[in-house]
Parts: C-alpha cells; sequence; structure tokens
C-alpha cells in the first residue's frame, strides 16, 4: 500500500497526522537531508574566508547561488541524494556528492575537494541535528507552550474569585479559590520553560575523532579550533562541545529531554486534575453537536481530550527515558547505536504537541458549574474549624485544637447550626463570637 495516514504504522503520521505534521519540516529523513545540506554548504562558505590558499580566488560573491542550494531545496533533490545513498551506502557521502554536482553545475570545479573537507559524517549529523532540533523546539514547541500556558492564565484571571473546596488525600480541606489552583501550574510550567530554555543545544564539530586531524595536517597554521568555535557558535547558533570523541557526548540533549519530561509530568497532573473535577461536576463540557460521547450511553460526554494528552504525555516521556539514557553514551570514541536512536527524536515531539493541542482544546470545552462547587463548600463546614479553633489560639482560649476536634471528628455532617451553636457556647467576647460567626467556607480561602 502506499503510505498515507490511513496506512502508517505510527499514529503520528497516521491517526494523528493533522496535528503533527508540521513536524516533517524538522524531524523527517527530507529534513534531515536538507539540514545537511545547510551546514555543508555554510561550511564551506566559511572555509572560503578561512584564508586556505587554494580557496581565495573564491571571493564570496557566490553566496546567495550557494545558499539557494538549501533553501531552495526540493523533494526532488532529497530524492536524488536517496537514490545516490543506495549507490554509496553512505548518508552523507550521497549528500557530498549531491553538492560536487550542484557545484560542477555552477562552474565551480576547482572547490570540489573542499566540498566535506577534513570532516567525518558527525560533524555533519552533530550540527544539522541540532540545529533541526533547536529550531523546532523554538518555533513549534515553545509556541504550543506558550499558548496552553496562555489559555490556563486567561482560566486562572476568570476564575480567581471562585471559591472551591481543596482536597487533601482526597478528603475535604481548607477551602480555596479555582483560579489559584489554575495558576499553580501556570507558575510550574514558567519555571520549567525558563530551564528549558537555558539548556545550550551542544553540537560537535572536530574531524574525525574530534581532535582536527585532517585539517591541521593539510593547514598546520590555521586555528581550527577558533575555526570551529566560530562556525558552529556564529553561523550555526549551537554551542560547540570543545572536547568531544567522534561524536557529541548528547549530554545537553539529555538535559533537554529530562526538561520535556519535567513539563509532561506537570501537564499529566494538570489533566488528571480537570479530569477529576469533571468527575466531579465542578465543570460542564461543551457539546459538539453530531459527536458521540459513548457507543452505548447516550448521555455521556467524557473528558476525553485530557484522557488523550496524558496517554500521549507518557509515551513521550518513556521515549525521552530512552533518549537521555542512551546516548551521552557510546563505546570508547564512537559506536552507532546514537545514528539510529537520533533518527527517533521526533517521535516523542510529536506525541508532546498532540498531548499539548488535545489539552487546550479540552479547556477550551469547560464550562464552569459554580452550582456545584457551592454546593460542595456548604456540604462541608467542617472546613471552617481550622479558622475558628486558629483566632481562639490568638484569643488565648484553652485548648480550642481539642474542642474544635470533638466538634468535627464525628461520623455526620458538620453543618452551619452546629458551627454556630459551638460558638455561641464559647466563653469569649461577643465581639470574638461575631467574627467566628462570619466565617463560611466560601469566603475562607485565604490569600
Amino acid at each position: 500500500m502506499d503510505l498515507l495516514p490511513l496506512t502508517a504504522v505510527s499514529p503520528v503520521d497516521g491517526r494523528y497526522h493533522n496535528a503533527t505534521k508540521e513536524l516533517a519540516d524538522y524531524f523527517s529523513e527530507y529534513a534531515l537531508i536538507k539540514y545537511r545540506v545547510f551546514v555543508e554548504v555554510e561550511y564551506f562558505i566559511r572555509l572560503c574566508n578561512s584564508g586556505i590558499p587554494q580557496l581565495r580566488h573564491f571571493d564570496g560573491t557566490l553566496n546567495s547561488r550557494l545558499r539557494a542550494i538549501y533553501e531552495q531545496f526540493s523533494l526532488e533533490d532529497a530524492q536524488w541524494i536517496k537514490t545516490k545513498e543506495k549507490e554509496t551506502n553512505h548518508d552523507v557521502k550521497a549528500v557530498e556528492y549531491f553538492l560536487k554536482d550542484r557545484f560542477e553545475a555552477m562552474g565551480l570545479t576547482d572547490s570540489l575537494e573542499f566540498i566535506h573537507f577534513g570532516l567525518t559524517s558527525q560533524d555533519i549529523n552533530n550540527t544539522a541535528i541540532p540545529y533541526s532540533w533547536k529550531k523546532a523546539l523554538t518555533e513549534v514547541y515553545l509556541p504550543q507552550l506558550n499558548a496552553l500556558i496562555d489559555a490556563l492564565d486567561r482560566l486562572a484571571t476568570d476564575w480567581s474569585e471562585v471559591p472551591m473546596l481543596a482536597r487533601t488525600h482526597g478528603q475535604p480541606a481548607s477551602p480555596t479559590r479555582l483560579g489559584k489552583e489554575i495558576r499553580v501550574f501556570t507558575e510550574r510550567l514558567i519555571a520549567q520553560r525558563q530551564q528549558l530554555e537555558a539548556i545550550p543545544y551542544g553540537a560537535k564539530f572536530g574531524g574525525a575523532t574530534g581532535n582536527f586531524n585532517a585539517h591541521k595536517v593539510a593547514y598546520p597554521e590555521t586555528d581550527w579550533v577558533a575555526f570551529g568555535n566560530a562556525f558552529v557558535e556564529d553561523t550555526l547558533g549551537l554551542h560547540r562541545s570543545k572536547t568531544t570523541t567522534q561524536i557529541e557526548h548528547y549530554d545537553y540533549f539529555a538535559a533537554h529531554c529530562d526538561a520535556l519530561k519535567r513539563i509532561n509530568t506537570i501537564l499529566i497532573d494538570l489533566c488528571r486534575d480537570i479530569w477529576t473535577y469533571i468527575s466531579m461536576d465542578y465543570f460542564k463540557q461543551k457539546i459538539t453537536k453530531g459527536q458521540i460521547g459513548s457507543s452505548a450511553m447516550p448521555h455521556k460526554v467524557n473528558p476525553i481530550d485530557f484522557e488523550n494528552a496524558e496517554g500521549n504525555l507518557g509515551i513521550a516521556s518513556a521515549l525521552l527515558e530512552h533518549l537521555a539514557a542512551k546516548l551521552p553514551i557510546s563505546r570508547l570514541q564512537r559506536d552507532l547505536t546514537d545514528s539510529t536512536v537520533l533518527r527517533n527524536i521526533g517521535v516523542p515531539m510529536a506525541h508532546i504537541l498532540i498531548a499539548i493541542k488535545s489539552t487546550v482544546r479540552g479547556l477550551q470545552k469547560l464550562i464552569l458549574n459554580e452550582n456545584a462547587l457551592k454546593a460542595d463548600l456548604e456540604q462541608n463546614w467542617a472546613v471552617v474549624a481550622e479558622a475558628i479553633q486558629t483566632i481562639l489560639r490568638r484569643e488565648g482560649y484553652p485548648k480550642p485544637y481539642e474542642a474544635l476536634k470533638e466538634l468535627t471528628r464525628i461520623n455526620e455532617a458538620v453543618t452551619q447550626e452546629a458551627i454556630a451553636g459551638f460558638v455561641d457556647g464559647l466563653n469569649v467576647d461577643e465581639r470574638v463570637k461575631t467574627e467566628l460567626k462570619s466565617i463560611t467556607p466560601a469566603n475562607y480561602t485565604g490569600v
């Protein structure tokens, strides 16, 4: 069968294709080849400015034409390279031959052997992949995460004054406000976003085993370390790992994976809380005409967006855990396992993207059911016991905690009337009694 969303093995390219298709610009085979071409072209341009005698004739006027090779890179170009790869059995070498073909067409025959000069394939892969990873995070992931944070922030503002019964250990606890509980998640997400953005995008660029051996033997007077630093950091906008084997050590990439996992954990926590509030009837959900919640029970509107998000976040974190644990480990100066694993970095990103979009969609469906929140508060007058005993402590009343414990730890509901009767029986000023009676589950919500 032809590869279509209906025939794809992975749901990220099948069922969820519409939610993930933008990632093809960063993680597809086409994208990887394009970014390899990008690095090779920019490296050649940088070489031309390095003082190599054989390249002095190249004055840089062709830079725009050279950059057009990757700026106008097409599926047909990628297919040319894939066809060549079948012959070479080496993906990066096929890119080199592609560029030589294009250079010849541009009349740059004298410069052909300075394409991929002194490099090993990992100098290309370990710059092209972190470059695409950086672009995916900054151009797709972070805007989606920011949209989710903004959605939560709007809800937190809208519901800032809505009192709600808190539950610790699943039991009624000191009341809170719905907006504040939502803002807990925005604060957590913002903090973890800052940590994610602070992690450098590590790249390796230093020849076959990281020492610029071939570069130095050909041009010993050139400061190749300075050249590599400038190319990776100034041209590519990445962070060059200075001392490496044949490959990048991936410690920064592992840190990215760990940071993404922490954000995923927060989002799972959010989804489970919202799911629970829906089950408690705190939220209704907008009904879309024609949609069905259950094939057997017509009344149901299931919180599927939050369930979908939770499942996809779990898959993503499992994959990120493997990436973080595996990639920094390589036998001696290099084995091939990193290359195999790196081809899958777009998969967890796809599952995260699905999850974030599902979460935002679910949040947009929420309808606040204030009557349910009010009823829950009204049925749990025992929660004002903390307030009463704290004020009694202030007044020097003997053993206030124990007095409230006797009132509230009974196997029946504590009513407003029972609280009022307890207050009336206290040996305190009428001023204090009035203060105590003014406290309700709805207004005892702190700051």
